[in-house]
């Protein structure tokens, strides 16, 4: 008897368990229909709630040394994108930018994007930039040759590697 007791109550908590994941995974699928529905995913796709603004992030960063790292969802405007390959991207941040590569190289982002509002889900980090990824990033930018050469010592930067962009729809037509 206690048996057969022990064996329903375990039976009873596993059916419980696969109709708790069941629910969570059908819940899953809807936000992921809708974020398909309303944006243009890039990279992975991720809820567009809990977003930062872009003045949160610059006082993020503000507050980050060389080699700190945060995890971040944020909504910015974009200032500019890579031109050769859309390999990149700028956050416009107010007084600073932001500069947004994409995770493992595995995604880029429109050429024509600049001035459009996204959505970005990933890590922001401060790191020192060197003359030569400045004037390869400057190079990429389309920047005149005079204002390459000018580029004469290292900066500190704001950095984004981002896991996954979200594009309005009607910024993406």
């Amino acid at each position: 008897m206690k048996k057969n007791l022990l064996f329903l109550f375990a039976l009873t908590v596993l059916l419980f368990s696969c109709k708790s994941n069941t629910e969570k995974e059908t819940e899953t699928q809807e936000n992921t229909e809708a974020v398909a529905e309303m944006y243009d995913v890039k990279g992975d796709d991720f809820e567009d709630k809990g977003l930062n603004s872009s003045s949160d992030l610059l006082a993020a960063y503000e507050k980050m040394n060389v080699g700190d790292t945060l995890e971040m969802k944020v909504k910015a405007k974009v200032n500019s994108v890579c031109q050769k390959k859309g390999c990149w991207m700028r956050l416009d941040l107010g007084e600073q930018e932001s500069f947004v590569r994409f995770k493992d190289y595995g995604f880029f982002m429109p050429k024509d994007l600049a001035g459009s509002e996204v959505l970005v889900n990933g890590y922001a980090f401060v790191e020192e930039t060197s003359v030569d990824d400045l004037k390869h990033f400057a190079e990429d930018a389309g920047k005149s040759q005079e204002e390459i050469d000018a580029i004469t010592e290292p900066e500190l930067s704001y950095n984004f590697l981002s896991t996954g962009v979200l594009i309005p729809q009607e910024e993406s037509n």
